[in-house]
């Protein structure tokens, strides 16, 4: 093979594996799926969700009248109830968790049916504005015991 000839083999297989690698980067990486159930009039509740949705998890919101029944059902204890419920990798999301505290979970996959901030705390994911409160992020159990698993 001449020169000339290599050369041009060369550089048309760079520009293929160039093109190759755009394209793959182009493409969108798997999304993790976020199912929330939420008021479908509560304000921070759809702040939550386009806060989650930004941070590039997949979200399948559902409106429900009747957030209680979703409550009991997926296990979260009255003391850590706020205004919506969401279920990711299979645990239970309760209230404003940041997407840090999520990822964390699902990546170190611990023995808790999931976590949550209770009650409508400012500052918040989802609750901006005003004053931020210092909060707890609760993991819990079956039985409603809880550890702390971060704190703001």
């Amino acid at each position: 093979m001449n020169a000339t000839l290599v050369r041009k083999v060369t550089v048309t297989a760079f520009g293929i594996a160039a093109a190759v690698v755009a394209t793959v980067a182009a493409t969108p990486a798997p999304r993790t799926e976020l199912v929330v159930y939420k008021s479908a009039t509560c304000g921070c509740c759809n702040k939550w969700v386009d806060y989650l949705r930004k941070q590039g998890f997949s979200v399948v919101a559902h409106d429900t009248s009747d957030m209680t029944a979703v409550k009991a059902e997926l296990g979260v204890p009255d003391a850590l109830s706020s205004c919506h419920t969401a279920i990711v990798g299979g645990y239970v999301i309760e209230g404003h968790v940041p997407v840090s505290d999520i990822a964390r979970l699902l990546k170190e996959h611990p023995k808790v049916v999931g976590l949550s901030v209770p009650g409508m705390v400012t500052g918040s994911p989802g609750m901006e504005g005003g004053v931020p409160e210092h909060y707890k992020v609760v993991a819990f159990d079956a039985r409603g015991n809880t550890t702390v698993f971060a704190s703001y």
